[in-house]
């Protein structure tokens, strides 16, 4: 049985609409690799006013519990402080050294029975080796090592998505700590 041309064309362009839908069904996202396509380390300082400080101070207590002040962390955890800063990114754990961008955001301690604190903020690069943003979010439960999302980021980071593995590098009191950031990118446009 001979079918007619018209019947033949019809399946022809059946098949092809199909097989077309599926290979070509919009944007085409890169796939999630187990290896980073972008690797940074960095360290960021963050300096607290403690009162006296006011000339160094590149983070600030923006809230505070009825029991705590603007100056000092509560009490045991620092529960209930909100904390803003500015801080220098360098590419070594030295604070005088070049910065390459700031780490500009908040963290907010969380948790009364327990020392943890959540983060939000951005890397802002304005350097000869990257122009842009990252932005990073995530709770901290201030462990050695601990990670937090990279959900974003603008201009050489467009989009970029990732893990920022933190590790308090160095600590001195309630006024400075050195975070050292291992990012590891896993989405690069």
């Amino acid at each position: 049985m001979k079918l007619p041309k018209l019947a033949i064309s019809a399946l022809i362009l059946f098949f092809l609409l199909i097989n077309g839908s599926t290979s070509s069904s919009g944007p085409t996202r890169k796939k999630y690799s187990r290896r980073p396509c972008k690797r940074l380390v960095l360290y960021f300082h963050d300096i607290i006013y403690n009162g006296n400080n006011s000339k160094n101070a590149t983070s600030a207590i923006v809230g505070s519990p009825p029991w705590g002040t603007k100056t000092i962390l509560a009490g045991k955890n620092h529960f209930g402080n909100v904390v803003v800063f500015d801080d220098p990114i360098t590419l070594d754990s030295n604070l005088h050294s070049p910065p390459v961008g700031r780490a500009q955001g908040f963290y907010i301690y969380d948790r009364k029975d327990y020392f943890t604190a959540w983060l939000g903020f951005s890397f802002w690069f304005n350097s000869t080796d990257h122009k842009g943003t990252l932005q990073f979010i995530g709770a901290d439960p201030l462990n050695k090592t601990r990670d937090i999302s990279v959900v974003g980021g603008t201009g050489d980071f467009f989009m970029a998505r990732g893990i920022a593995t933190l590790m308090t590098d160095a600590y001195e009191g309630d006024v400075y700590f050195r975070l050292r950031v291992d990012i590891k990118l896993y989405e690069c446009w």
